[in-house]
């Protein structure tokens, strides 16, 4: 369960406890391990008057666990076109996968966190620190073992994830022509950086805004409104 832990030495063996068991090795530096399992609201300073949190050990993470699965999935499909490759590593980093392994992993019971926080995402966050931190400890590739075999071969069926159903536009789409409603997007650029722009996609029905979706290509920013509004709308249809 999410919270505030206790002491910080009893935190720090928790970590080395979980470290040990479900990663398989021994940390060189527990430090940076504990700092990616420090959420932003619960953030502590420095002498020099940075932040101690996990926002820049997710940053890092994410893009090793892109270069991971994109050369696993490269090497696995070498017929595969790149636009089916993008489309399987979407499925395997996707937030929701990630949060959900972060539930399998019990990594949400040592993530420090103030307990007001709007924390849906905590755990994907975390999980994406937690690989920043393994990869500024032991490296590229002794990372990308302990994700692909320890992690991801032991949690999921990668196979079967790859090759599961995630055109959620479609489906969304499809779902609108049985039923008579008119779905369209629209988008806005939300931050704008020197090499990069990040999208907000709004999935809107009947002129209704649905959802949301955040990313750095409008196509995957509308496939994430997409998604969550699938979410959405197939949930209350089984509760009817």
């Amino acid at each position: 369960m999410l919270g505030l832990l206790s002491t910080p030495d009893k935190h720090d063996k928790k970590v080395a406890t979980f470290l040990k068991n479900i990663l398989g090795i021994r940390p060189r530096n527990l430090e940076v391990y504990c700092t990616a399992l420090v959420h932003r609201s619960a953030s502590g300073e420095k002498v020099d008057g940075h932040c101690i949190n996990n926002e820049r050990l997710e940053y890092l993470g994410d893009a090793i666990l892109d270069a991971i699965m994109a050369e696993f999935l490269f090497k696995k499909y070498p017929l595969k076109p790149e636009g089916e490759l993008t489309e399987m590593r979407s499925k395997l980093v996707s937030r929701e996968r990630l949060g959900q392994l972060a539930f399998k992993l019990h990594l949400l019971d040592l993530i420090t966190i103030n307990p007001n926080a709007h924390a849906k995402s905590a755990g994907g966050d975390a999980f994406e620190a937690l690989v920043g931190a393994l990869f500024l400890d032991r490296g590229y590739e002794k990372t990308k073992q302990i994700v692909l075999k320890r992690i991801f071969a032991t949690y999921y069926n990668l196979d079967e994830v790859v090759m599961e159903e995630s055109n959620f536009k479609s489906k969304i789409l499809n779902w609108a022509q049985r039923n008579h409603k008119k779905v369209t997007f629209d988008h806005v650029v939300a931050e704008q950086k020197r090499s990069s722009r990040l999208y907000k996609a709004r999935l809107l029905i009947n002129g209704e805004v649905m959802s949301e979706g955040l990313e750095y290509t409008v196509k995957k920013a509308e496939q994430i409104a997409a998604e969550r509004a699938c979410e959405k709308i197939f949930t209350n249809e089984e509760k009817s």
